[in-house]
């Protein structure tokens, strides 16, 4: 009896001691299951980020091969799909071949133009009558109008003089004398039908100012792909090749900087003079084009001339705060115009410079509209800004945003120049 006993306990043990063998070794499977199955998953995520990078990259090839001719992107698209060696070869030759003659598409991000703090005269032809002259220009030579373009109210250049001796003057009360300060901005949008069409600003406003006629002053040519000062060749802007290569009719921002004696002029994103000594001084401004032929017309929209200012972190240091008008927006929009980003970078290296630097970004608006609309834009225009910078590379915690719609002009609203100056974005120190 104590035998069976014994031996049925014998028994209990083995069977107690193998099944938790059986256990360990099911734990111990289970365990090297689990990590394949977290191997494997970070290796699907390892694959999705270096596919979601390849599909980056591939894109940004795409885009850098953008602007070369139909036949080599066909070209181009039949050697991607074609198979072996041999096709493999003839498809990165023509990337290649497209890349070096593409012309670049510059971006905005190292655009340094900052328009003047102080509004000297404006013009955005807001509540403009199509077909009459425009109320804010006085007529120096030619035939110009009010128009309409793609449901925008533009200043129509119907016919000016073939040499580009036509064109318009502001409409200033002391046009006579002097009213470009030692320090200014002016900018302009000018649509071009062809490639060999031209604007001509004149330094000078040859209307008013009867000291010196305008074939003795300085004056800058823009055309679509570039601009030139008499006696200088046409500086191109980076990728054209010529007058006569863009073929697309397009709107292209110019804007031109003098600092006492300094010019510099700038075609959308790139600067393309850079003038250390103008001879001259400016006194005034004539806008003018010239048509190649009685078929091709001129429009321009969004005149504006500033004066310059004190830098803008001095301003900072001095009032704890910075206004600048130079941000600008879509019409009833947040979408920041991509000319703003002169100002944006300007600011961006503010911050870059100064880590200790923490903003209150606030906008403001005119009074057109409604003032409950204009709380809200004035909100999101904000808060636009505030997310360009961080997405530049600014920690987010070193700002914070806010609107204050129409409720503080620095300016009456009666006025183009005050409109402008209260649509403004102010950066306040905290």
């Amino acid at each position: 009896m104590k035998t069976l006993q014994a031996f049925i306990l014998f028994l209990f043990f083995v069977t107690c001691g193998y099944s938790q063998i059986r256990i360990d070794k099911v734990i111990e499977r289970q365990q090297k299951k689990t990590e394949r199955k977290i191997e494997n998953r970070i290796e699907k995520k390892i694959d999705k980020g270096v596919d979601k990078a390849l599909d980056k990259t591939e894109e940004g090839i795409e885009e850098s091969v953008k602007g070369g001719s139909e036949e080599k992107e066909t070209a181009a698209s039949k050697s991607e799909t074609s198979k072996g060696s041999s096709s493999s070869k003839a498809a990165q030759e023509n990337v290649a071949e497209a890349t070096a003659t593409a012309k670049p598409v510059l971006s905005w991000n190292k655009y340094d133009f900052v328009p003047g703090t102080e509004i000297i005269f404006e013009d955005n032809q807001e509540g403009e009558q199509n077909g009459e002259f425009p109320s804010k220009w006085d007529l120096f030579e030619g035939t110009i109008e009010n128009a309409n373009l793609d449901g925008q109210n533009v200043i129509y250049f119907i016919k000016c003089n073939t040499n580009g001796g036509g064109g318009i003057v502001p409409l200033l009360k002391n046009n006579k004398e002097d009213y470009l300060p030692e320090d200014f901005t002016f900018e302009f949008d000018a649509y071009f039908e062809v490639s060999s069409s031209s604007y001509t600003v004149h330094l000078l406003d040859c209307k008013n100012q009867k000291g010196e006629r305008y074939r003795d002053f300085a004056n800058i040519d823009f055309s679509k792909n570039g601009a030139r000062i008499p006696g200088g060749d046409m500086t191109l802007y980076p990728g054209s090749k010529g007058a006569s290569y863009d073929k697309t009719a397009k709107w292209r921002h110019f804007a031109v900087s003098f600092n006492k004696r300094a010019l510099k002029v700038y075609v959308d994103d790139a600067r393309v003079l850079n003038i250390p000594n103008v001879e001259r001084n400016p006194t005034g401004i004539t806008l003018g084009y010239h048509n190649p032929s009685s078929t091709t017309k001129g429009y321009i929209k969004n005149v504006r001339i500033a004066k310059g200012a004190v830098p803008l972190y001095d301003k900072l240091l001095t009032d704890g705060k910075f206004v600048t008008t130079g941000i600008k927006f879509d019409v009833n929009k947040a979408t920041i115009k991509p000319e703003s980003m002169g100002t944006i970078n300007y600011v961006l290296k503010m911050l870059t410079d100064h880590p200790e630097l923490k903003f209150s970004v606030e906008g403001h608006t005119d009074n057109d509209g409604d003032e409950a609309l204009n709380q809200k834009l004035s909100e999101a225009r904000a808060k636009s800004v505030v997310d360009k910078l961080i997405e530049l590379g600014v920690a987010k915690d070193r700002f914070n945003s806010k609107g204050w719609g129409e409720a503080k002009p620095i300016r009456g609203n009666d006025t183009s120049e005050g409109k402008a100056l209260n649509r403004r974005v102010e950066f306040v120190k905290i």
